[in-house]
């Protein structure tokens, strides 16, 4: 079972990115997917989430610019980032909570996937 992240790069002060996270392997079912950021010599940090029902939370810096949404049927979420700002840049994780099978047994567990860069210049 794998997240897989795609969608960063360098984009410049006002502009937009969109991100996408697919998840695959043998996944049963998928409750809340998300996005975290960590800047260089900074923390983690929450960015969003959204449950399987479609209900979202956002961090504060974000609210009013970022939007998630999801695809239950592609295991796939997404992160519309607008009027990107340089405090922005980071690298961006998507993050799931996933029931998954695997040798007759079943599993409830976090999984993150790799990061992707969002580099914004002002």
């Amino acid at each position: 079972v794998q997240l897989q992240a795609s969608g960063g790069g360098l984009v410049q002060a006002g502009g937009s990115l969109r991100l996408s996270c697919v998840a695959s392997g043998s996944i049963l079912s998928i409750n809340i997917m998300g996005w975290y950021r960590q800047a260089p010599g900074k923390e983690r940090e929450f960015v969003a989430a959204i449950t399987s029902a479609g209900s979202t939370n956002y961090a504060d810096s974000v609210k009013g610019r970022f939007t998630i949404s999801r695809y239950n049927a592609k295991h796939t979420v997404y992160l519309q980032m607008n009027s990107l700002k340089p405090e922005d840049t980071a690298v961006y994780l998507c993050n799931a909570d996933m029931s998954t099978t695997s040798w007759g047994k079943n599993f409830y567990r976090h999984y993150w996937g790799q990061g992707t860069l969002v580099t914004v210049s002002s």
